[in-house]
C-alpha cells in the first residue's frame, strides 16, 4: 500500500488558528471574571440584608429589655411598699396591737395611744365563669391577672403601754376615743421650822417645830380624743379632783405636850385641758416618729388663792394662825400653755419613746382671803416655768398584753411676786420612775394601769393611774 504524503498547512492558516484560540481564551477568562464579580456582589447584598435583619432584631430586643426594665422597677417599688406594710403589721402584731377587724377598726389599744395597724387585704377576686363540667377544679388565674388588693401601709407608730400623759399614737380620722381615768397620788413630807435666835452656831434659843404633812389626791375624769385627720387629733380632758391634807405637829408658842393634827380637804372640778397633736413625719421600722403637740390648760379649778387661809391679820408676819389653807385647792389658778414634742423609735421587738416639753403659766394679780373675812393683796404672782422630759421603753408580752417602763422628770423654776423671787422659792426637781401594763379586753377596749414611784423629796411618793380607753 502506498502511504499518503503529509499535508502541510499554509503559514497564514496556522496564524489564524492561533489567533482564534487566543480570542477564545480571553473570552473564557472575561466570562469567568464576570461570573466571579456577580457572585461577589450577590454575597455582599446577602451580607447587607443579613446585617440589616440583625440590626432590626437587636433594636427589637433592646426595646423589649427597656420594657422589662420599667416593669422590673415598678415591681421593685411595689415589693418595697408591700414589705413596709408587712413589716409595720408584723411590728404591730409583735407588740400586742393586732391588725384590724372586719370594719377596718384597729385591734390594738383602743385609745389614741394604740398602735399603728394595717388594714386586712380584701379577698381574692374570683372568676365570674362557672366551673367546668365534671367537677373539674377552677382554672388558676394567670400571674398577669389581679388576685387581690395590696394592703395599705399605716403610717402611725406602734403602740406601747401608756405611762405618760401624752400618748404617742393619734386617733384615726373621724374616730372617737373616750377614756375614763382615775388617779391616786400620795405624798408625805417632813417640815422643820426654827423660831428663835442663836448665841453660837451650836446653841439655839427658841422653838424647834417639826411637822409632817401628808397629802392624798384623787383625780377622776374623762378624756375625749377625735381624729381630725389620720395625722392630727384634738383632745379635751375634764378632771374632777378630791384632795386631803393632814399636818401633824405641835402648835407654835402654845406649850402643847402632844402633837395636833390639822386636816383640810377640798373637791371640785379641776383645770380643763385641750391638746392638739400632729404627726410630723411618716416614720417606719427602725425610723423615728415625731409628734408635735400644743396643750392649753384653763383655770376652771379652785385656785390656792380662792380658799380661806388660817391667818387672822396677815399671812406675812402671822403669829396667830397656822398659815395653812382651811380648804384644799383643786387647780393651779393660772392659765398655761405647753408646747412639746413626742418621739418614738420602733426596733423589733421593743419601742423606745419619750417627750420634751415646756410649760409657761400666765401670771396675774392675786389676793389672799383670811380667816376673819379680810383680804390681803399680794400683787402680781408669776408661777415658775416648767421644763419637762421623759423617756421609756415598751415591750409586748403577747398579742394582747404589753409592758412599759420609763422615767419622767420636771424642773420647776422659782415663783416670782411683783418681779421678785418669792423668799424660800427655789428650783425644784421632780423625778418619777414609772412602770405600766396594758391588756386588750376587746378589739375596741383596752385596760391600762401604771405605777409611779417618786425619786426626789418633792415628788409624790406613790402614783397609781388606771385608764380604760374605748374607741368608737
Amino acid at each position: 500500500m502506498r502511504s499518503r504524503p503529509f499535508r502541510r498547512f499554509p503559514m497564514h492558516a496556522r496564524a489564524h488558528a492561533i489567533a482564534c484560540a487566543t480570542l477564545l481564551l480571553f473570552a473564557a477568562s472575561a466570562h469567568s471574571q464576570s461570573l466571579e464579580t456577580q457572585a461577589a456582589q450577590a454575597a455582599q447584598a446577602d451580607e447587607r440584608a443579613s446585617i440589616g435583619a440583625l440590626r432590626e432584631e437587636l433594636d427589637k430586643r433592646i426595646q423589649e429589655l427597656e420594657t422589662l426594665k420599667h416593669k422590673l422597677a415598678d415591681e421593685e417599688a411595689n415589693f418595697a411598699r408591700l414589705s413596709r406594710a408587712l413589716d409595720t403589721g408584723k411590728l404591730d402584731t409583735a407588740r400586742g396591737t393586732g391588725g384590724t377587724d372586719v370594719n377596718g377598726q384597729p385591734l390594738g389599744n383602743a385609745d389614741g395611744t394604740t398602735g399603728g395597724t394595717t388594714p386586712a387585704p380584701e379577698p381574692a377576686v374570683q372568676s365570674a365563669q362557672a366551673a367546668p363540667a365534671g367537677n373539674a377544679p377552677p382554672s388558676t388565674p394567670s400571674p398577669s391577672q389581679p388576685v387581690g388588693q395590696a394592703p395599705v401601709a399605716d403610717t402611725r407608730p406602734p403602740a406601747v403601754a401608756p405611762i405618760f400623759e401624752q400618748p404617742g399614737v393619734l386617733t384615726p380620722r373621724h374616730s372617737f376615743v373616750v377614756e375614763p381615768y382615775f388617779q391616786f397620788a400620795y405624798s408625805s413630807q417632813n417640815q422643820l421650822s426654827l423660831v428663835g435666835y442663836t448665841i453660837i452656831p451650836a446653841l439655839l434659843i427658841g422653838l424647834i417645830n417639826v411637822s409632817e404633812v401628808k397629802t392624798t389626791t384623787l383625780t377622776g375624769g374623762v378624756a375625749v380624743r377625735y381624729g381630725l385627720t389620720n395625722r392630727m387629733e384634738l383632745e379635751v380632758r375634764v378632771p374632777y379632783v378630791y384632795q386631803t391634807n393632814d399636818t401633824v405637829g405641835r402648835q407654835i408658842f402654845t406649850g402643847a405636850a402632844s402633837n395636833s393634827v390639822i386636816s383640810s380637804n377640798g373637791h371640785s372640778l379641776g383645770d380643763v385641758e385641750m391638746t392638739l397633736r400632729y404627726q410630723l413625719n411618716q416614720g417606719g421600722p427602725d425610723k423615728f416618729y415625731y409628734i408635735g403637740w400644743l396643750r392649753f390648760k384653763s383655770a376652771t379649778g379652785k385656785s390656792p388663792f380662792d380658799v380661806v387661809t388660817d391667818c387672822v391679820t396677815t399671812c406675812i408676819s402671822n403669829t396667830t394662825g397656822t398659815g395653812l389653807p382651811l380648804e384644799q385647792p383643786t387647780g393651779s389658778g393660772f392659765y398655761a400653755i405647753q408646747p412639746g414634742l413626742t418621739w418614738l423609735f420602733p426596733t423589733d421587738p421593743v419601742v423606745f419613746f419619750g417627750n420634751f416639753s415646756y410649760l409657761h403659766s400666765f401670771g396675774k394679780d392675786e389676793t389672799l382671803t383670811l380667816r376673819n373675812g379680810a383680804t390681803q393683796f399680794l400683787g402680781k404672782v408669776q408661777p415658775g416655768d416648767i421644763w419637762g422630759f421623759n423617756i421609756g421603753m415598751g415591750l409586748a408580752l403577747n398579742e394582747k398584753a404589753s409592758v412599759s417602763i420609763g422615767y419622767d422628770q420636771s424642773i420647776v423654776l422659782p415663783t416670782s411676786q411683783n418681779g421678785q423671787t418669792v423668799p424660800g422659792s427655789v428650783r425644784v426637781v421632780l423625778g418619777t420612775l414609772l412602770i405600766g401594763y396594758s391588756y386588750r379586753l376587746s378589739p375596741k377596749t383596752t385596760l391600762n394601769f401604771s405605777i409611779g414611784a417618786g425619786l426626789t423629796r418633792d415628788t409624790p411618793d406613790l402614783t397609781l393611774t388606771l385608764r380604760v380607753p374605748m374607741s368608737f
